[in-house]
């Protein structure tokens, strides 16, 4: 079984090589990155992975962010160029935490009349004037006791997609949906959480809003207008670099250091120190050395299990709320439309043809 992952990164340098360590150590076989304009250290630890020959880099210089065709793009090629078995689309922040020895051990355990398992995403909360690697400082996550239905939230329950390779797939912007016409989805379990760290300090979080270009600014409004999961809260990022108030948002998003042990009284965090340790172990090693250790992960425990459990709940309430948020919008699309000059006019072109239908009958009266 080889395991491709793709990636679509800018200016990710923070959080970059400890997320390619980890995925090459507990299962992936060989990782695909679109660069976008990335100015930071980005290209340079790249370039140690593709020497390492663990790696392939598409760079896009473009002003205009296109996600959706460039997830699709790599997908695809993992399938045509890479061998793929099974391939996943994943963000720098994200960490695929197999339930199971390894991700190998996770997907081989698929029947085979599904091609789409869903991961849940798991959220780490911010420790505001806390120093270290983040992997050191973020490590409380949070146990949303219901749906977090603000769109412009980072915290929103939503779900990420691994599939068999398909020549044909097309992948969403953010990896939350995939189109295919042959792959089944197999719904109710959950085989991976998606460790997700996404904002790790004041500087990271004004870089991922301070999309310069204004093919970027145009994305990120339209993200907001449309609530896309995983999209809206990088214009409120966005407006808030722009406004020079980042340090007020990261105050809004983290969690005080004082108010951690309540937190974890009532529910709201878990501590959770899971990828600490592993990133402790792979930490000081190669590349080469990372990619041959294939570690075997712990398996989770009873409590562990009931608190993914109620994840996933959260999760599937969140599914419906969405759902119903959708057919409101289509309901209120059709009333706008139906409402419209040009429908009252075809109607009442209608009603004409068919009264002078009528009239042309044989035996249908004059008037």
């Amino acid at each position: 079984m080889k395991i491709v992952m793709t990636m679509l990164v800018r200016d990710e340098g923070d959080v970059l090589d400890a997320q390619l360590r980890f995925h090459l150590a507990v299962g992936v076989d060989f990782v695909i990155v679109t660069d976008h304009r990335s100015v930071d250290s980005t290209r340079e630890i790249l370039r140690v992975y593709e020497r390492e020959g663990v790696a392939r880099v598409i760079e896009e210089q473009s002003e205009e962010y296109r996600p959706s065709e460039w997830r699709t793009r790599m997908a695809r090629l993992a399938a045509t160029e890479h061998g793929a078995d099974w391939v996943f689309s994943a963000d720098a922040d994200e960490f695929w935490w197999p339930r199971g020895a390894s991700l190998r051990d996770v997907f081989a355990k698929i029947p085979s009349p599904y091609g789409i398992v869903q991961g849940v995403l798991r959220h780490f909360v911010p420790v505001p004037d806390s120093e270290g690697p983040f992997y050191e400082r973020l490590v409380y996550r949070l146990s949303p006791q219901a749906p977090i239905n603000d769109p412009t939230s980072p915290w929103r329950p939503v779900r990420k997609l691994a599939h068999r390779a398909s020549t044909t797939i097309t992948v969403g912007p953010g990896n939350h949906t995939v189109d295919s016409t042959s792959l089944r989805t197999l719904r109710g379990w959950y085989p991976i959480e998606v460790l997700h760290f996404p904002i790790r300090s004041g500087a990271q979080l004004e870089r991922k809003g301070a999309a310069r270009s204004a093919a970027a600014e145009k994305f990120f409004s339209e993200s907001f207008q449309a609530a896309a999961p995983g999209t809206a809260y990088h214009a409120v990022a966005y407006a808030a670099a722009s406004e020079g108030t980042i340090d007020e948002l990261l105050g809004s998003l983290g969690v005080d250091a004082s108010d951690v042990p309540d937190a974890i009284e009532r529910g709201i965090l878990t501590e959770d120190r899971r990828l600490r340790d592993v990133l402790r172990v792979v930490e000081g090693m190669s590349v080469a050395e990372a990619n041959r250790a294939q570690l075997e992960l712990p398996q989770p425990s009873v409590v562990d299990e009931a608190l993914f459990a109620a994840d996933a709940a959260v999760l599937g309430e969140a599914d419906m709320i969405r759902a119903r948020r959708t057919l409101d919008d289509i309901d209120a699309r059709l009333a706008a439309v139906e409402s419209s000059l040009p429908v009252r006019l075809e109607r009442s072109l209608r009603s004409v043809v068919r009264r002078l239908l009528r009239r042309a009958r044989p035996g249908a009266p004059d008037s």
